[in-house]
């Protein structure tokens, strides 16, 4: 299982960094991902890394203002946010996903982006 934490409060302009952390099998054999969901909405792809670490993507929503990273040996997944905005509250979903082993999400962490 996947379980993100991190999630928090914070003001405009503040950062978090939200951490996903795998039980049970190797985040080395995955590439992960973030997504976000707005209440009521589908949840959407902000940032992947691939499982070598070869490459990252970002949504241009989080470009230049997210940074997804991953420790192997900790078998852990991170997301940095800095220049949060009110329109970053969402809550976030850490995806691990391989063509052969399936695709997993976590429970989620809520971020709120006050004024």
């Amino acid at each position: 299982r996947l379980v993100e934490s991190g999630g928090g409060s914070v003001q405009a302009g503040g950062s978090l960094t939200l951490t996903c952390a795998a039980f049970g099998y190797a985040l080395g054999n995955y590439d992960m991902g973030w997504y976000r969901q707005y209440a009521g909405l589908e949840r959407e792809l902000i940032a992947r890394i691939g499982k070598d670490g070869d490459f990252t993507r970002y949504d241009d929503s989080v470009k230049d203002r997210f940074t997804i990273s991953r420790d192997v040996e900790a078998n852990k997944v991170f997301l940095q946010m800095k220049n949060l905005k009110p329109e970053d509250t969402a809550k976030y979903f850490c995806n691990a996903y391989s063509a052969v082993f399936g695709s997993y999400f976590g429970q989620g962490t809520q971020v709120t982006v006050s004024l």
